[in-house]
């Protein structure tokens, strides 16, 4: 009998924890060191896939995604060492998707193609603005120019390119995000992940706005304003939106989180990685110690110090529910019913539809494009109790 995770499939995330700065708005573990063992990283990364085979298994793997951080700083025999291991320790599908993540000043043409040649086929790029006085104010160490030189060098040596764009930034008006994202869809291959600024505490920006000191943030309606032009404009040249931040051209998208938003198994290693595995019928909620020098000192010695619980089956079907509906093609009913043991009420659901915000066809329930603005007002809806 097939297990719930099997709809949306395994999948491996890699955590590099290093960055050349840290940004101020980013709340990702990531740190800046001068010097970096990459022999002792490599083995560890090698170390860590292989006893996490142990622990679950033979899977089909569906995809591999190296984040961050900034993986682009990762040497490439780290990279390849990575891939190795991974696809040695499960059956990789026919059409597994291996994305690595990049930012433009770590780009060069050599790095790229030793990449692509160890089996990286996508790249995901953290281009964040197209001008330099936005890029300044996002703290980014890039300028437009060096954004759109490794652009070019990721399309000429990758099929599949997306990258990475902030809007309902500092004093940005509508009319000036809808140019930039114009200019952006012109150049994009065939994904764009496109997410509104979001201040975060822990971060510089938080701090900052805690003091009052982060001036000309978007109100509510422009934000609004904003999103409801992105959607439209990414539609009409043909990257309609999957997902409430991710636009792609049909076929294009992105094969890795859509595990998490089916809900799916993935296995987390690197510091301050996050996973879901089925075990034995039981699905568990993982979590790598932050510390990029206690996670290498236990991964290099073969231990874990990993938190590990037992996810109930009320927290799943919540989970799958959450994580689901960002997607425009939504959630099954009869799944999250087959999970809870206290399945959707209908009055909610049929509220919600009555409001607009909600689409039912038959066993599926989505959120409209209106819906999609207040998708943490539908959620509170639908999981009360």
């Amino acid at each position: 009998m097939a297990e719930d995770w099997q709809n949306g499939g395994f999948g491996l995330y890699v955590h590099w924890p290093y960055c050349e700065a840290k940004c101020p708005y980013c709340d990702f573990n990531s740190h800046v060191a001068r010097w970096i063992d990459h022999d002792r990283w490599t083995s560890a990364y090698k170390a860590e896939i292989a006893r996490v085979r142990d622990e679950i298994g033979p899977r089909l793997l569906n995809s591999i995604y190296i984040g961050g951080g900034t993986p682009s700083l990762m040497q490439p025999e780290t990279v390849a060492t990575v891939i190795e291991a991974a696809t040695t320790a499960w059956t990789p599908a026919n059409d597994i998707e291996i994305t690595l993540e990049a930012n433009p000043g770590s780009v060069e043409r050599a790095r790229f193609a030793a990449f692509a040649e160890a089996g990286v086929n996508r790249v995901s790029m953290g281009i964040q603005a197209l001008n330099d006085p936005d890029l300044h104010k996002l703290g980014r160490i890039h300028g437009r120019d060096d954004a759109l030189r490794a652009f070019d060098i990721a399309r000429d040596v990758f099929d599949r390119v997306s990258f990475d764009l902030i809007y309902a930034r500092q004093d940005q008006s509508k009319a000036a995000w809808e140019d930039e994202l114009s200019e952006a869809l012109s150049m994009a291959v065939d994904h764009l992940s496109l997410y509104q600024l979001t201040i975060e505490s822990g971060t510089a920006f938080g701090d900052r706005h805690a003091r009052g000191g982060l001036k000309g943030l978007p109100d509510e309606d422009l934000s609004a304003d904003m999103f409801e032009a992105t959607q439209a404009t990414c539609a009409a040249h043909g990257f309609p939106a999957y997902e409430v931040s991710n636009h792609a051209k049909p076929g294009a998208e992105s094969r890795h989180n859509g595990i998490y938003w089916r809900y799916g198994d993935y296995a987390g290693i690197g510091p301050g990685a996050h996973g879901r595995i089925t075990r034995d019928g039981t699905r568990y909620a993982t979590v790598e110690p932050k510390s990029p020098a206690k996670w290498l000192d236990a991964a290099s010695s073969g231990r874990s110090m990993r938190s590990t619980d037992a996810l109930t089956m009320q927290e799943q079907a919540d989970e799958m529910m959450l994580m689901g509906m960002r997607l425009y093609s939504g959630v099954s009913v009869s799944r999250f019913a087959s999970l809870s043991p206290d399945p959707l009420e209908l009055t909610k659901v049929r509220g919600l539809v009555d409001d607009g915000l909600l689409i039912l066809d038959k066993d599926r329930i989505a959120a409209t494009p209106a819906g999609m603005q207040v998708l943490n007002h539908i959620l509170r809806r639908l999981l009360a109790r």
